[in-house]
């Protein structure tokens, strides 16, 4: 997957003949509000190689991959690799496949980026069912959600190309997310509406090229971006704050068929360590321990779409306020001294009258 740009390198990128035309002062302003926007988005739009971590990631030409006691994935069900993808299903009905990583994960910041392909001859809704990427305790364990267990333990990515709630305030494909103790099934029928986190629609299918998804997990927060037109540009998806998720799970991929039916296929999957500092508190406590949970301001039920059917976004968070705050103060100064400046230029205009 090619390196991508900051937002903040995008807009200026784009825009330069504004940027030309602005004050020095102006341009100060502005780009030092970019640099702190683009910081909450560092790690998942610059990859750093550095920071790879090959046991958890999926990646051409697939070595690894198997069922000998040393492979570091392994497949179940309808799961064909090949040299250049990994088809979960073809695109054919009544099919379920996955793949998982063998390797338990004891990162606690990361950052998966999912290359993957959503394509069949269906038409208009005739498609489906869609795919899931997996952070769980459990592997390997066929079910009735995309092809995994209805009751999980950790994260869930929902990839949903199906609507079988045929709900007017939203459109498909639909990519939401949900955190589960085990205590909660997801309910396929009403396309999981009461328990996600949030989602947002994405047009996903039959792309003449290859699709993007972003999972970062770090601090407490689960961010997910997407990129559709495959043009170095991430959006975001869900931003949610107050997960709680344990070190020691595992990384999967699933997808099923049923009536209707489409490939879904796993280009790649690559694991970023982030490297974030923790509080003396955190690092102590058993991170194996933790069970999967997050801190709701309020009901997943209470979510709602827009019109446009992406989720609203939830309150202003802790470096919401400080960016705008950060935003407001520079303005005030920039005023001040724009403000100043002109004020003397006018003094010395009206000196010249005397």
């Amino acid at each position: 997957m090619a390196r991508k740009r900051s937002p903040s390198a995008l807009w200026l990128h784009s825009h330069p003949s504004v940027t030309r035309k602005m004050p020095v002062c102006h341009r100060i302003f502005l780009l030092l509000c970019l640099l702190q926007f683009s910081s909450v988005y560092s790690d998942i739009t610059d990859g750093n190689a550095e920071h790879l971590k090959r046991e958890h990631s999926l990646i051409k030409p697939y070595q690894g991959v198997g069922t000998s006691p040393s492979s570091q994935w392994d497949f179940w069900g309808s799961t064909l690799v090949t040299s250049q993808y990994v088809r979960l299903t073809p695109d054919e009905r009544s099919k379920q496949g996955s793949i998982w990583n063998t390797v338990p994960c004891y990162l606690k910041d990361w950052e998966m980026h999912v290359q993957f392909k959503v394509h069949g001859s269906g038409k208009k809704n005739l498609h489906g069912d869609g795919f899931a990427i997996w952070y769980t305790k459990e592997r390997l364990h066929s079910g009735s959600v995309f092809g995994s267990s209805a009751k999980f333990h950790g994260l869930a990515i929902f990839i949903d190309t199906y609507p079988n709630d045929e709900a007017p305030d939203r459109s498909f494909p639909y990519i939401s997310a949900m955190v589960n103790n085990g205590s909660l099934p997801y309910d396929h029928g009403k396309d999981g509406r009461s328990s996600e986190l949030g989602g947002c629609s994405a047009e996903v299918r039959n792309k003449d090229h290859d699709t993007y998804l972003a999972i970062r997990y770090s601090k407490g927060r689960l961010t997910i971006m997407v990129d559709v037109e495959d043009r170095n540009d991430w959006k975001e998806c869900i931003d949610f704050g107050g997960v709680r998720l344990p070190i020691g799970y595992y990384f999967g991929a699933s997808a099923a068929t049923g009536d209707l039916s489409d490939n879904h296929d796993i280009i790649s999957m690559k694991m970023y360590q982030l490297m974030v500092e923790h509080t003396a508190e955190e690092d102590n406590q058993d991170w194996t321990k933790i069970e999967p949970s997050v801190s709701l301001l309020k009901s997943p039920k209470d979510n709602v779409d827009d019109p446009t059917g992406n989720f609203r976004s939830t309150p202003l968070t802790g470096w919401k306020v400080f960016l705008l705050l950060l935003c407001a103060l520079l303005g005030i100064v920039v005023c001040a001294v724009v403000g100043a400046v002109v004020f003397q230029k006018r003094q010395e205009r009206n000196k010249r009258f005397y």
